[in-house]
């Protein structure tokens, strides 16, 4: 971790008790992210010029995180097994206050010019995260959240690590930003969370879900990683409508929206620049969120895994060769199929056949992936510092074909983390196409 000097690590409790009996057994959602890593997200914040006791801001923030475990009990916890006589074994959060993990770190000499001018995301980035490299189901030993407090020379990284079978993004932003309400001397937060988790399929099977154990053999990847590279292009609203309007014209619809005629530009640049022989079958994998779409609906702040994986499957031929138009239009028929029926049938069907999610099934076949949304929260958490200035992700579920989602600093616009070889990378700066619709971005 070089330039990263460790100043200290404590864990934080929930200042009450009133939920350490509580056992919260996980939904097929939750169970499905086992095999891999956690949801890595952290905001990088100029640092105030009144902050002269850092001491004091690091007691205040654990102090703050405390309280904000109060209304997120589970995540204090840990995940606990029971292992049953037919060879099954299954999983719950157990509320036993445990505490998470606060780290106190200090990049000596690192500005926030160096993160945030590169062209590459800087490496050392990923070591402003903690539990880099732990995976979700290794949660019966290991923090369910970490968050480390970074002091740059001019700037303040506040990094999060959540288990992602305790949260999605929508969970985890929710989190983010009620810590930052409580920090700012609230009493209240303004979006308490929902901790029952046994809602979907409106409670027809009955918990615990049992796994098999030999599905846990998984859980290594021996394979080699490839070296990645890592770059934010940023998007604005107004070169965003502008593909949407191409796509829906090229398709014939009225259908197609800014996101998936984005996902499509995306594919379509990054297939580009890969070399892919040309009839070979490339997938788009999409976490589709289930909160509006189940009956009756989850609650907005559920507390849990609301999203299932959705895969757009084409060709690379028919990718190229058919336009902006048709690739949307493929995007948004995956999206639009999860009905209520589907998503019953596809909740049921996990039930019956618990295949878990791993690193190497999602980057088969020269796949891209997308994860996180331009709709969350992101740039909401105010600490008493103002808004973060940027926002970056950890190490954690990268490959070469990672795209993860985040809203601009100007409303409307869009940022992309792209995770791929540099080979390819080079190949998507060369691409005059994909270049017409990115705009460099000023970022303070």
């Amino acid at each position: 971790m070089e330039n990263i000097r460790l100043l200290s690590t404590s864990m934080v409790q929930a200042t009450t008790d009133k939920l350490t009996d509580v056992r919260i057994e996980l939904t097929q959602c939750d169970l499905k992210l086992l095999l891999l890593g956690a949801i890595q997200k952290g905001l990088l914040f100029i640092k105030p010029k009144s902050l002269e006791d850092q001491n004091l801001l690091i007691h205040h923030l654990r102090t703050s995180l405390s309280r904000t475990l109060n209304f997120f009990n589970p995540l204090a916890g840990r995940l606990a097994t029971v292992e049953h006589d037919d060879s099954t074994v299954s999983f719950f959060i157990d509320c036993n206050n445990a505490g998470a993990q606060f780290v106190h770190a200090a990049a000596d000499g690192v500005t926030m010019a160096d993160i945030l001018h590169p062209l590459y995301v800087p490496p050392i980035v990923h070591s402003f995260f903690p539990l880099n490299g732990v995976l979700n189901y290794e949660a019966v030993s290991k923090p369910l959240l970490a968050v480390q407090v970074t002091e740059l020379a001019d700037g303040i990284f506040v990094g999060c690590t959540i288990n992602h079978v305790a949260v999605d993004g929508t969970s985890f932003w929710n989190f983010f930003n009620s810590w930052s309400e409580i920090h700012r001397g609230l009493d209240h937060i303004s979006n308490i969370p929902v901790l029952e988790r046994w809602s979907l399929l409106n409670g027809s099977i009955s918990p615990p879900i049992r796994l098999p154990l030999s599905i846990l053999n998984n859980c290594s990847d021996t394979s080699i990683p490839s070296p990645l590279q890592e770059r934010v292009f940023h998007f604005t609203k107004g070169k965003i409508a502008m593909l949407k309007a191409k796509a829906n014209a090229e398709a014939a619809s009225t259908s197609i929206s800014s996101l998936q005629s984005l996902l499509a530009h995306i594919w379509r640049a990054t297939t580009r620049s890969r070399l892919v022989e040309h009839d070979k079958e490339i997938d788009l994998i999409l976490f589709i969120g289930l909160r509006t779409r189940l009956q009756p609906p989850l609650p907005e702040s559920y507390c849990g895994n609301g999203v299932v994986a959705g895969t757009v499957t084409l060709r690379r031929r028919e990718i190229l060769e058919h336009g902006l138009g048709f690739v949307a239009l493929e995007i948004n028929r995956v999206v639009s199929s999860y009905t209520k029926n589907k998503l019953t049938d596809t909740l049921e069907s996990s039930l019956k056949n618990p295949g878990l999610l791993t690193m190497a099934g999602i980057a088969r076949n020269k796949s891209l992936a997308i994860s996180s949304s331009p709709r969350h929260n992101v740039y909401g958490p105010d600490f008493g510092w103002g808004r973060a200035v940027a926002v970056r992700s950890g190490p954690a579920n990268k490959f070469d074909g990672k795209v993860t989602l985040f809203p601009g600093l100007e409303e409307g616009s869009t940022d992309i983390e792209l995770s791929v070889v540099p080979e390819t990378l080079k190949a998507l700066e060369n691409d005059l196409e994909f270049m017409d619709a990115v705009t460099m971005s000023s970022d303070f």
